[in-house]
């Protein structure tokens, strides 16, 4: 091999790798308006998990406050408000995910008749045909409710 021709490409690779080590240490050594940083610390971006097991799990924890439950309430009539048809005379397997709602709903500390019966009345209304089970998971859940 011509000896020329290989020195020619071993430098043409060592400038190729000082170039790549520039653009390198140069995107490290930019630094970010401080108005930027502010600004993201003072707009964090909440986002709510508006799934229905996510909206479960609030019901389960004994410390969620009035507040957390009747938004949570809200959030599920307005995204899971309505259940699947029944399936003949049995309820849709989905209903049981509801059920356990109203009964925890029933059952926690800080909930109070209104949120009780907003969720009630909004799931019977949107659901006509679970109204009897809706009142027997709520009945379940009220009487269990340790006072």
């Amino acid at each position: 091999m011509d000896l020329t021709l290989i020195i020619q490409s071993l430098l043409g690779l060592v400038s190729l790798l000082a170039v790549l080590l520039f653009f390198l240490f140069y995107s490290f050594g930019e630094k970010k308006a401080p108005k930027e940083q502010k600004a993201k610390v003072q707009k964090p971006k909440k986002e709510i998990d508006i799934s229905l097991e996510a909206l479960r799990k609030v019901f389960r924890i004994e410390n969620s406050s009035k507040e957390k439950l009747k938004e949570t309430v809200g959030l599920i009539l307005e995204h899971h408000g309505t259940i699947h048809e029944k399936l003949g005379s049995r309820t849709h397997p989905d209903f049981d995910a509801y059920a356990e709602i109203l009964f925890y709903l029933a059952r926690h500390k800080n909930s109070d008749k209104e949120i009780i019966l907003e969720f009630d009345r909004g799931l019977s209304s949107r659901n006509p045909t679970y109204k009897k089970q809706i009142n027997d998971a709520l009945m379940r859940g009220l009487n269990s409710r340790n006072n």
